[in-house]
């Protein structure tokens, strides 16, 4: 039998599978990208062991969890186990503390289906404490540079051409706008972190010194951005992208307006185009106040005269006016000012191709920070 692990950083880099014996409830709240629940018990079994615990202690709360876990459920779930287990003879199990739960599990396994099969000790709350403090510390010590610039310019297209990139608006599921939002949801906030810190590490592991981020706010929709690099986005140098009001249009009319009523319809069929306008004006919507009422009524009238036609005629060139006007006359006056209060940290400003040689040229530049 292989030996149970604690090994986060192998487990992380080389992708080993792994089964999450923790209830629905909690796998919800923060999983670790591809691994499998595969329960020991349900939501609801798991809280009525949970109030037997507390109040007639361990010994009665396993007694009770082997009756609520017996006979056909307990063959069914020992049978999801032992498919795992043969499919994956690399991998591990684990449950919140690599305790009781995931060591019920390898004893079933062992005793029911005749399979040795290891778990991860300390369970998920250590590979989590592990992913964090292993974000923290690159925050710290390693070399970030920042892609600053417009709403339009490309920043995202940027980090695509750059092998030195992690794409923070990628892991969130969102465009980091009041437009942002996807046709599908975002992770929840751990997920988002737990990606996020498994593509550091990789990207260390693989000798990566330098890492490009795009400059965002704390937020990416609901992904809050972990407070130790956020921090630390605040001090990083930055490269600001450049581009003309059309150029931008035209990026800001295939993202937002092409490519978004394209994600609705795959996923909603018949059904996405509706699904798509509501969106759209509902993320105009939510910026009424800081646009103004007189702003808001005309732009608002604009986006539905472009919608119809788009409804009617497949035609997106209407959208083009409501883009412009929001541009100019809401998001450009905002980046102007950010980009006068960090202006000391930019080392290099230019369009899309000057700014990924730029980067790539600084990256075969860069040590690690001391």
């Amino acid at each position: 039998m292989r030996s149970d692990t604690d090994n986060y950083r192998a487990l992380f880099l080389n992708d080993v599978p792994m089964m999450d014996a923790r209830a629905p409830v909690e796998f919800a709240k923060g999983a670790f990208p591809g691994v499998v629940n595969l329960p020991l018990m349900t939501d609801l079994e798991r809280q009525k062991v949970g109030t037997c615990f507390k109040q007639h202690g361990q010994t009665a709360a396993i007694e009770l969890g082997n009756q609520l876990v017996s006979g056909r459920t307990k063959d069914e779930r020992i049978q999801a186990w032992a498919d795992f287990a043969r499919n994956n003879p690399q991998g591990y199990i684990y449950c919140f503390r690599g305790g009781l739960r995931s060591q019920i599990v390898q004893q079933w396994l062992k005793t029911e289906a005749g399979i040795d099969y290891p778990r991860v000790t300390g369970g998920y709350k250590a590979m989590r404490h592990f992913l964090l403090d292993s974000l923290e510390q690159a925050a710290a010590n390693e070399d970030f540079i920042l892609v600053g610039g417009m709403t339009g310019t490309g920043k995202t297209e940027v980090l695509a051409r750059l092998d030195h990139s992690v794409d923070l608006e990628g892991l969130a599921n969102h465009r980091g706008s009041s437009f942002g939002k996807r046709a599908t949801p975002q992770p929840a906030q751990i997920d988002f972190e737990n990606a996020l810190a498994i593509r550091l590490l990789k990207m260390q592991a693989a000798g990566t010194r330098q890492f490009v981020l795009e400059d965002e706010a704390r937020l990416v929709g609901r992904c809050s951005i972990p407070l130790a690099l956020f921090q630390g986005m605040q001090r990083y140098p930055l490269v600001w992208l450049e581009d003309s009001l059309e150029g931008r249009v035209t990026r800001i009319l295939k993202d937002y307006v092409i490519d978004l009523c394209a994600e609705f319809v795959v996923e909603q069929g018949e059904e996405g185009f509706a699904a798509f306008a509501e969106r759209l004006q509902q993320s105009l919507d939510n910026i009424h106040k800081r646009l103004g009422g007189e702003n808001y009524k005309r732009l608002a009238a604009i986006m539905d005269q472009a919608l119809a036609e788009q409804a009617r005629s497949g035609s997106v060139d209407l959208h083009r006016e409501w883009i412009e006007a929001l541009l100019r006359d809401y998001y450009d006056p905002m980046y102007v000012y950010q980009r006068q209060n960090k202006a000391s940290r930019i080392e290099f400003a230019g369009e899309q191709d000057a700014v990924v040689e730029f980067l790539r040229q600084r990256a075969t530049q860069v040590n690690p920070r001391t």
